[in-house]
């Protein structure tokens, strides 16, 4: 297989949620790919070291603070990057955001509201933007963050029926945007050590639980998802759209069989 498959040379991408966690891998991993990558999120301050990273790899880089679940950010943002680049080549849904842990007996309209605003609200516009510029340029590829979470019930409630959301949400718009060259795919990770999961890792007591559940018995690491995306947005994964990555150290098939036999 030519490796140059992978290659994005020249191409722009825009990550959202990518000051941290699997975002700021995600993005870093495109510029070493060869991309030209555009990083947003709320904060502009959490945002400029990782444009940083991105311009000492020999690409350019902008950092663009935007709240995803406001269509008017958005709509700046992605007036910005084309002002700036003149195309948007790849784009990944990535931010996201839990702030409710608890029962669904117990959830609240304001929190619910947040998470569906952020989780998926977002995710809808933001790509509708970026794909009227990618039909217009020729195609284009989006990649839409989703979790186990949203393929089997577990404890986070509303967090999980957004990210379930996202898989269909993923499967509609390639279904509609594939005559226009626009793959659409999604990652599907499991407990990740980033800043959004700490309550699941941080604590020793949760996190000895977790990894029991996991058959590679480990929790993953920002940078092992990035990769699935590099794929997902090349050449080397230019017939696959509609179809969710699942990334979880095996945990969707249950525990490790040696801990059961046990």
């Amino acid at each position: 297989m030519n490796l140059s498959q992978f290659s994005l040379e020249g191409k722009v991408a825009l990550v959202t949620g990518g000051s941290r966690g699997i975002g700021r891998a995600s993005a870093l991993a495109l510029a070493d790919a060869g991309a030209n990558v555009v990083v947003s999120s709320r904060k502009i301050a959490d945002l400029e070291p990782v444009a940083e990273e991105i311009k000492a790899k020999g690409v350019k880089s902008m950092a663009i603070a935007a709240h995803n679940a406001k269509i008017e950010d958005s709509k700046a943002l992605i007036e910005q990057v084309m002002k700036a680049f003149g195309r948007i080549d790849i784009l990944m849904n990535n931010a996201g955001t839990n702030p409710y842990y608890g029962p669904l007996m117990e959830q609240d309209e304001k929190t619910y509201d947040i998470t569906m605003n952020v989780n998926l609200k977002g995710i809808l516009f933001l790509s509708q933007l970026a794909a009227r510029n990618m039909k217009t340029q020729g195609g284009g590829c989006i990649v839409n963050t989703s979790s186990i979470g949203g393929l089997r019930a577990g404890d986070l409630g509303v967090y999980s029926v957004t990210k379930a959301a996202v898989i269909m949400l993923t499967q509609v718009m390639a279904k509609e945007w594939g005559q226009y060259n626009i793959r659409v795919n999604a990652i599907a990770p499991g407990i990740i050590k980033t800043r959004l999961s700490e309550a699941l890792w941080k604590d020793p007591a949760v996190n000895k639980k977790a990894v029991a559940q996991i058959p590679m018995m480990r929790l993953g690491e920002p940078e092992e998802i990035a990769g699935a995306v590099v794929f997902l947005v090349s050449k080397a994964g230019s017939y696959i759209t509609g179809e969710t990555i699942v990334i979880d150290g095996g945990r969707v098939h249950g525990e490790p069989s040696h801990l059961k036999k046990a």
